[in-house]
């Protein structure tokens, strides 16, 4: 497995490690393809990543217009409610970039509105909207980066463990109903999506995330028990931690 596990000091560190790494990756994509697809999460270090990208140099080296902004999954709660992962991302980069992203290259999952009865017709939307930018031959767009965030329980996405959706083997999209973290009604990736990344990125910070961190990068972890040891991108999986999030585990890969 190529996977690579990287510790930075603090919650802060991780951030702005994460956000250079992330420009630097978006650059060198885009050195040999257009256009560049990333998946963003939501979550405490994945918005703090986002704010600090708005702020680092190295995004005005990113051609933004030939950037394609994805989530790896969604809160089914309306458009702009706070708890959206969107909302989020609009405060912390996307919003500070203005027009220098197209607001065509955005891609939110649809919340509860017109056409969009239920969480069910917003993962087949968001299924549909993969699928218009998919590269030939395939049903999704080829991510170049995508982040995922880990919870306490391991969980990454919305797919958690004991819920049906870390075992999925067919589906790319689902609705998720009974999430143990409110809301309970979400709309997540799965693994095959996931599993479809060149690079897939799992950040994470804080002592409370360490247990979760320790049990995914066990060599025999069970992603339907720990989903997070079940995201791995095609070319690279790479772990940013910081001290905190790291303190109960084997990094020495």
């Amino acid at each position: 497995m190529n996977r690579q596990v990287v510790v930075l000091p603090d919650a802060d560190a991780l951030a702005r490690s994460t956000a250079s790494r992330l420009m630097l990756a978006l650059i060198d994509s885009q050195s040999e393809h257009t256009p560049v697809h990333i998946a963003l999460t939501g979550g405490g270090a994945g918005t703090a990543t986002l704010a600090a990208a708005a702020l680092d140099p190295l995004s005005e080296l990113v051609d933004w217009s030939a950037v394609h902004l994805w989530w790896g999954d969604e809160r089914f709660l309306p458009d702009g409610d706070p708890e959206r992962n969107e909302t989020s991302a609009r405060r912390a980069l996307l919003d500070p970039l203005g027009e220098r992203l197209p607001a065509a290259n955005v891609h939110p999952v649809p919340g509860p509105g017109p056409g969009v009865p239920d969480v069910e017709a917003s993962a087949d939307a968001y299924r549909d909207e993969l699928a218009g930018w998919a590269v030939p031959g395939e049903v999704l767009p080829r991510f170049d980066v995508l982040m995922l965030g880990v919870g306490p329980d391991a969980h990454v996405a919305s797919l958690f463990p004991g819920l049906p959706g870390p075992v999925t083997d067919d589906a790319l999209v689902v609705a998720v109903h009974g999430s143990p973290k409110p809301p309970p009604l979400r709309v997540s990736l799965t693994f095959p999506a996931i599993r479809s990344a060149q690079r897939v990125w799992l950040v994470a910070a804080g002592a409370e995330k360490a247990d979760a961190v320790a049990a995914a990068l066990r060599a025999d972890a069970d992603p339907a028990q720990v989903p997070a040891a079940g995201a791995v991108g095609r070319s690279s999986t790479l772990w940013l931690l910081d001290a905190a999030a790291a303190s109960r585990a084997a990094t020495d890969d």
